[in-house]
């Protein structure tokens, strides 16, 4: 009976629930819990759009590997992400196109938009681009011909669609993925594809002008300048697609990072305030080299009217008025520069020199400064 009692106080002072654990043990949290400790999930476009990098972006700087992580999802276009904000469990955010967003709001497509929407911040503009076969010379050479706009829920069939309306040009409309679509063109099915893409957009890099299509110019009258930002393909942008000296004229299509409707003091809610915390602070480091340079275009404190702010957002740019300040100056100085270039051309009116616009961006800088003459 003795050796049975002594055998039984072995085996317990051997079991590991018996082994004291440290302080920093205990207040270690399960790894379940550990893992999801200030994720934000992140929907983005298909992997075809800049979007999937820009949000490898964000992780970047937002990742700590600790008390933050942003968790991209690649979605199926801007339509569909919107209602996945709302709908579909755990998106705390999306990066959607702004036409698709007023488009919503237009259509009543999710009623009370307005009130369940918020923005964190306007982001970059992508490129409307048109590419076609090349005996299409105009875009009223695709009448009544078949033209890819993507998939049905993707931002680009909503920008398509307004832009062939605008033009009055009646297209028949196909709904492939972009790389599908792509191969379809080259085999004649179809006389073009649409794709609103940050430039230069990677599904294009690998053309050559010699493969038998081209971008097609849009024409920027005042119905479509009115709706859209008047902007230019380069060779800059696509070396072998663009002739270096025939730019392409297009349009562009902001873009803008919203929050979903999260209940205040909520654990997501708190995440999210986080992120912005991370992300608005280190903005400038996204301005760096090895990040993608769409974000030179991006101004954080920038306001989407008929938009809310997420209030955490706009009480951390009215903290930090200064922090948030637009690009750097010689950054700034070449987006003025190129927006002088692109309204001259959609009026109609000669190019300005250097000189002429060196002056008008200093003006430029004395009224932003509230120095007006």
């Amino acid at each position: 009976m003795k050796c049975r009692s002594i055998a039984a106080a072995i085996i317990v002072a051997l079991a590991p629930s018996a082994v004291p654990r440290t302080a920093a043990q205990a207040a270690e949290p399960p790894p379940e819990i550990a893992v999801n400790r200030g994720v934000v999930q992140l929907e983005t476009a298909r992997a075809s759009s800049i979007s999937v990098r820009i949000a490898e972006d964000l992780a970047s700087i937002i990742d700590d590997g600790a008390t933050r992580r942003v968790l991209p999802v690649v979605g199926k276009g801007s339509l569909q992400d919107l209602t996945d904000l709302k709908l579909l469990r755990g998106i705390d955010m999306a990066i959607l196109q702004l036409d698709v967003l007023d488009h919503a709001r237009q259509q009543n497509l999710l009623p009370g938009i307005e009130s369940w929407v918020t923005y964190i911040a306007k982001l970059y503009n992508e490129e409307f681009h048109l590419l076609a076969r090349k005996d299409i010379t105009r875009v009223t050479d695709l009448a009544n011909q078949k033209v890819n706009v993507d998939l049905r829920s993707a931002g680009t069939a909503i920008t398509a669609a307004r832009l062939f309306d605008l033009l009055k040009v009646r297209v028949t409309t196909t709904n492939d993925d972009q790389e599908a679509a792509l191969e379809r063109l080259r085999n004649g099915e179809i006389a073009g594809l649409c794709f609103v893409s940050g430039k230069p957009a990677p599904i294009f890099r690998g053309l050559d002008g010699n493969d038998g299509f081209h971008f097609l110019a849009l024409p920027l009258d005042p119905a479509v300048t009115a709706a859209y930002m008047p902007t230019q393909l380069t060779a800059a942008d696509y070396p072998v697609l663009v002739p270096s000296d025939q730019p392409v004229d297009t349009v562009a299509v902001g873009t803008v990072l919203v929050a979903a409707n999260l209940h205040v003091g909520s654990e997501r809610y708190r995440n999210l305030v986080n992120f912005v915390e991370a992300f608005f602070g280190g903005f400038q480091t996204l301005l760096d080299r090895g990040h993608h340079p769409k974000w030179r275009e991006v101004n954080i404190s920038a306001e989407l009217p008929r938009w809310r702010r997420f209030p955490p957002a706009e009480q951390w740019l009215q903290r930090n008025a200064p922090v948030a300040a637009a690009p750097m100056p010689q950054d700034l100085k070449a987006i003025f520069s190129r927006f002088i270039d692109e309204r001259q051309k959609a009026a109609g009116g000669p190019l300005l020199i250097q000189q002429q616009k060196d002056e008008l961006f200093r003006q430029f800088q004395r009224w932003q400064g509230g120095q007006h003459q």
